[in-house]
């Protein structure tokens, strides 16, 4: 079988496929961002241009788009989290990470991405980098000199921080 590139472990064929050539609209929000995602992995660039809203086509720049998706290996998609953008919505996001590899570096894009419905058929409208999130610490930090926490009466660097 060929695995959709979009991880849903249904066939290409049977999953992203059909939407990407037209043969099918997406019915949701997220399975029009599954389907981007496979038209980058697919380097299937018509379709990124055709799923983006009419009045958000300003700027899209097809030739980069094209050597992006061409010069990178698509590793997965993950679907953090979507609100609204079902079938009886008009509007929804999808909150995804893109694992790609370029010149064997890895990355990973995060997104916030916005979909509106219009006459029935999807459409990608914005996206917006997911900034990550602030590590808080739950106990006070221990220094090098400070006393180890293990209460050994050593300090962190000759006990417990070596």
């Amino acid at each position: 079988m060929n695995s959709c590139p979009c991880g849903s472990g249904i066939a290409y064929a049977e999953c992203c496929e059909p939407v990407i050539k037209g043969e099918i609209s997406a019915e949701t929000a997220e399975q029009l961002m599954r389907a981007r995602y496979c038209a980058y992995a697919k380097v299937e660039t018509d379709f990124l241009l055709k799923s983006l809203h009419p009045d958000h086509r300003n700027g899209h720049d097809d030739n980069q788009t094209r050597e992006w998706a061409a010069n990178s290996t698509w590793e997965g998609l993950e679907i953090v989290k979507t609100e609204n953008g079902g079938k009886d919505d008009s509007s929804g996001t999808v909150e995804f990470i893109a694992y790609y590899t370029v010149k064997e570096e890895k990355n990973k894009h995060h997104e916030l991405a916005s979909f509106i419905k219009h006459d029935d058929v999807w459409y990608f409208t914005d996206g917006a980098a997911v900034p990550p999130k602030q590590f808080v610490r739950a106990s006070p930090k221990v220094g090098r000199n400070d006393p180890c926490p293990c209460n050994s009466g050593k300090k962190y660097k000759k006990c417990c921080g070596r």
